[in-house]
């Protein structure tokens, strides 16, 4: 079974965006997360994922809409981005990368339906 977790709070420290959950799984507090370095996109959810790994699982961490101007700041300021678990932060290796990867193949695309599309050129100032 797979985990997912929502990134809610965002704060930036250092120059380092960092994501934090409003909850924990109870499953994760003991595991080991690591970041795996890919994205994909949850268009019902209108939000981006990230994926980590723990010993037996993927653990999806869900960047929902409500985080994107944060999301565009690390962008657009070249930010490192780090969710923090359980106390120990982990860096989200390659996110901005797969975030502007992403962000080019939603604008004007319609297989990630219309509220997707017009939320990314909105929110992320795409033209």
């Amino acid at each position: 079974m797979n985990t997912r977790i929502e990134l809610v709070e965002a704060k930036v420290e250092d120059h380092v965006l960092i994501l934090e959950p409003a909850e924990i799984s109870s499953g994760l507090e003991q595991s080991d997360v690591k970041a795996q370095g890919q994205m994909l996109v949850d268009s019902d959810q209108l939000a981006f994922i990230y994926i980590l790994e723990s010993e037996d699982e993927f653990v999806y961490a869900s960047l929902p809409h409500q985080i994107w101007p944060h999301l565009k700041e690390a962008l657009d300021k070249e930010y490192k981005v780090a969710m923090k678990l359980n106390g120990k932060q982990i860096e989200l290796e390659n996110l901005t990368e797969e975030l502007r990867y992403l962000l080019e193949n939603i604008k004007d695309n319609a297989n990630y339906g219309d509220e997707m599309e017009s939320k990314v050129v909105e929110l992320f100032s795409l033209s």
